[in-house]
């Protein structure tokens, strides 16, 4: 079978098992699209509901409280995105923006990639910057970062307000207060620009991303880094210290299981 009808033929497998609801298909490298040839597997991407929506909350109001993927456009912006819509933790309308639970996906990234995003929305996943920017942009925003470890402990980190800069700023961070029981690894990032394996904005002479093997918006270098390496078991041997950790919750040397990154309206 060629590429083509490869493609055709999982697009109308798709159709079926979404009932009606296919947004498009990805690759197993992880990238939102449903344009692809000359792969022979493909993973079908399945909406809730009609939409889009604003955000998660948006979703949520319009009486859809079933966790999963739906379409969301910002306001003030034709941008269309696809995100995971979290309904059932802490009163839902939670719109997911960052996911780690498997190493399925390889977070070491290029900034291009970071700004677009990347991965798969029913697993490990990143939103993107520049969707980030433009939800972020319409309302404000609260932060709530959820961490297990190996023994299965669930901590959480909530900010009371969470937005960023355009590109132009290098998609720097600005976060509001703390409070939880993690303990707080992310305010020592706040005002910080981001950066990736092929763009050092951060106050280090090296770049930290090339030590700290993932996309952050880092200092010199890090008190969390959620977007490293993921390594199985939780303590982990390494030259750098670029595991998936929060320095608050078991250091910076411990990996942890799961991780997502969620925000909502105030």
């Amino acid at each position: 079978m060629t590429d083509e009808r490869v493609l055709l033929a999982t697009l109308s497998l798709c159709k079926n098992s979404c009932d009606g609801s296919l947004l498009g298909i990805i690759a197993p490298h992880g990238r939102f699209s449903a344009m692809y040839t000359f792969v022979s597997v493909l993973i079908c991407v399945c909406v809730l509901g009609s939409g889009p929506w604003r955000d998660c909350q948006h979703v949520l109001d319009s009486g859809e409280t079933t966790s999963g993927i739906y379409l969301i456009r910002p306001a003030n912006t034709n941008r269309l995105l696809q995100a995971w819509c979290e309904q059932s933790h802490e009163q839902g309308g939670w719109t997911v923006i960052q996911r780690r639970q498997d190493g399925s996906v390889n977070f070491f990234r290029t900034w291009e990639q970071y700004k677009q995003g990347f991965g798969n929305l029913n697993g490990e996943y990143w939103l993107g910057l520049e969707h980030l920017y433009w939800l972020s942009k319409q309302s404000k925003y609260k932060l709530r970062v959820a961490l297990e470890d190996w023994q299965g402990r669930q901590v959480f980190a909530e900010y009371d307000s969470f937005h960023l800069e355009p590109e132009s700023d290098w998609y720097r961070l600005r976060l509001g207060q703390y409070q939880g029981n993690a303990g707080d690894s992310f305010s020592w990032h706040n005002n910080k620009a981001f950066t990736t394996l092929d763009r050092d904005k951060d106050s280090y002479t090296g770049n930290c991303a090339h030590y700290q093997k993932g996309g952050w918006w880092y200092h010199m270098c890090a008190h969390s880094n959620l977007n490293g390496v993921w390594y199985r078991g939780g303590h982990y041997r390494s030259r750098f210290q670029d595991g998936v950790y929060w320095a608050e919750f078991h250091g910076g040397s411990y990996s942890l299981k799961k991780v997502s990154m969620m925000i909502k309206p105030t």
